[in-house]
């Protein structure tokens, strides 16, 4: 018997990022596992990344046109991204707090409810401390693991 709510979806998570900073390009991927629920008029995508710096547990809350990531445990932070705006955010680290700032160039965000798959798409120029720290573009996918 199950101690989850029944509304959690188990799903397979995958998260690409890729950063341009001048003329450099770096990509990071993941895939992992977690869960996907709705909670009144949001969605929320859970799941944990295993870290050199330790266990990450990150949180993505998506309501109407806006989408907030929330990272805990071995690293705290928070990103709020809304189309067109200029949204400040955190990042905690062992030596302080880096405040950062994200302008949301694009915000895509679906889920079929039929297929039970989804997708975030985020492309962002993101600011560490009022510096340019390039433009981030983040694909999250996820579907529901079969049964």
């Amino acid at each position: 018997m199950s101690i989850e709510p029944a509304d959690q979806i188990p799903v397979k998570v995958t998260v690409k990022t890729v950063i341009y900073s001048g003329s450099e390009k770096e990509t990071f991927e993941l895939t992992t596992f977690g869960r996907y629920y709705k909670k009144a008029s949001s969605s929320y995508l859970q799941y944990d990344e295993v870290m050199e710096e330790g266990d990450v547990h990150t949180t993505v809350k998506i309501s109407g046109n806006e989408v907030l990531i929330l990272r805990s445990g071995a690293i705290k932070m928070r990103l709020h991204f809304l189309l067109n705006k200029k949204t400040p955010g955190n990042y905690k680290t062992p030596y302080g707090v880096l405040e950062t700032s994200a302008l949301t160039k694009r915000l895509d965000t679906d889920f079929n409810e039929e297929k039970q798959e989804g997708h975030v798409d985020l492309l962002y120029d993101m600011a560490i401390q009022g510096a340019n720290a390039g433009t981030y573009h983040m694909t999250i996918n996820y579907k529901e693991e079969a049964k």
